[in-house]
């Protein structure tokens, strides 16, 4: 696969979640909803099948990842990266639970299956694994392979934004129409603020920080439910 064709891997994790639940719900027996809690464990195969794609068309195009981002050494300063960690934080946060009144007209909401428990040494492993892996293989992904290049500047943000978006749909899959809308309208501002960023500035650093800081709170809570016996329920109940 040339550069010019690369955006076309943007659908990759969409097709890869959706994939892996239903064929998880099939093998299984059980309801989407009833496996929905292992999400962080997908999310984390996901994102290692992402970094070995993303690692071979590079090397087809005599790059390696690391110029597939853009990233170069001792560019970052420490005020870009707490400037967008903030943004993330506040954007990300806000803007979900905003989806979460649109969409269920309750404030604050969230799905309860995003704390869900899981095993615990799944849980523990999964704290170090999930939140790195998914800033190097999504922002790999989406600002590498359709931010650095789609030449159009509109398109350039946009159609990255969007796929970057609608992954979120899939994590985890439920076949229901409401919640497909709250996780695409939870995520979309925060990716079109990204990759607008990337593409002015051109440095992933600050972007892969801040996206593994959320995603390392999130993950803290199912490690939280998964060690420590009825803190699910209690944060279940403070969540109706």
């Amino acid at each position: 696969m040339n550069r010019d064709k690369l955006p076309y891997l943007l659908p990759v994790r969409s097709f890869a979640f959706l994939l892996i639940f239903v064929l998880g719900s099939l093998i299984t027996g059980k309801e989407l909803s009833a496996i929905s809690n292992w999400w962080t464990i997908v999310a984390t195969v996901v994102n290692i099948f992402t970094i070995l794609l993303l690692i071979v068309v590079s090397k087809k195009n005599d790059m390696t990842y690391w110029e597939l981002i853009n990233y170069k050494k001792a560019e970052t300063k420490v005020g870009q990266v707490v400037l967008i960690s903030i943004l993330v934080l506040v954007v990300g946060g806000g803007v979900m639970y905003l989806a979460g009144f649109l969409c269920y007209g309750r404030f604050p909401y969230a799905p309860p299956m995003m704390i869900a428990p899981i095993m615990k040494f799944l849980a523990i492993i999964n704290f170090f694994l999930l939140p790195v892996t998914t800033a190097f293989a999504e922002d790999g992904l989406y600002l590498g392979c359709g931010v650095n290049v789609i030449k159009n500047k509109t398109l350039g943000i946009i159609v990255p934004a969007f796929f970057y978006a609608l992954q979120h749909c899939f994590i985890p899959t439920l076949i229901d129409g409401r919640y497909i809308l709250y996780r695409f309208l939870s995520f979309l501002p925060l990716t079109i603020i990204l990759c607008y960023y990337f593409q002015k500035k051109r440095n992933p650093v600050p972007i892969m920080v801040g996206h593994a800081i959320i995603d390392l709170m999130t993950v803290l809570e199912v490690l939280a439910t998964s060690l420590v016996p009825g803190f699910y329920e209690t944060m279940i109940n403070m969540l109706k």
